[in-house]
């Protein structure tokens, strides 16, 4: 996250006060540290698409929409989306899956504005990561982020562009109408759903 933080610094500030160890901490968390501001939380995940899979793709077969957006038909998993698309999802409870809502739906629950900032903010973020991927071969196909305020400051914070939050595909190898071979946590997803996990 920290090397993305620096490629983003100048779209949207960070959480991220200092890398240094703090005074009394063992050693043994040297370069796995971070100290951070404290944020209010936007209870929201700030979800960008720009390939259609995972539960947006699900939401689209059945509805030709995700989020409540309009997609044009004929799209199939691993389809390059028209362009980058804003999917918000609520945060869950820990143990509770995230549910995706619509921008109306995020809009009336933290307010027009602050609806906004993050929309905007969340596609910057993305645009900024797919085109840094792009230029190493890589499809970034979706994203998650999570902001915060400190005072009226909209911050990025948690963790960003990781294969944690983020669908990573070989762009070498990109195909729509599959599964896309992954650098990130799918295929542990995809074996969970599949009839071979039991």
């Amino acid at each position: 996250s920290l090397w993305w933080f620096d490629q983003l610094a100048d779209l949207v500030p960070n959480h991220v006060l200092s890398t240094k160890l703090p005074e009394g901490a063992p050693a043994s968390w040297a370069g796995r540290t971070l100290v951070c501001r404290s944020l209010n939380m936007i209870p929201v995940e700030a979800v960008a698409r720009g390939y259609l899979t995972g539960s947006g793709l699900v939401e689209y077969e059945e509805s030709r929409t995700v989020c409540g957006l309009a997609l044009p038909e004929g799209l199939e998993d691993g389809s390059e989306l028209p362009g980058a698309i804003f999917t918000p999802a609520t945060k869950a409870e820990v143990g509770e899956h995230d549910e995706n809502v619509s921008y109306e739906e995020v809009a009336r629950r933290i307010g027009a504005e602050t609806a906004a900032q993050l929309r905007q903010a969340t596609l910057a973020v993305y645009a900024r990561g797919r085109d840094i991927a792009r230029e190493r071969g890589i499809i970034l196909a979706d994203t998650k982020f999570e902001f915060g305020f400190d005072g009226d400051e909209l911050v990025l914070a948690d963790e960003v562009l990781t294969p944690d939050s983020s669908r990573f595909w070989p762009a070498d190898s990109w195909e729509p109408g599959h599964a896309q071979p992954s650098f990130d946590k799918q295929f542990v997803r995809d074996w969970l759903t599949s009839p071979a996990s039991g």
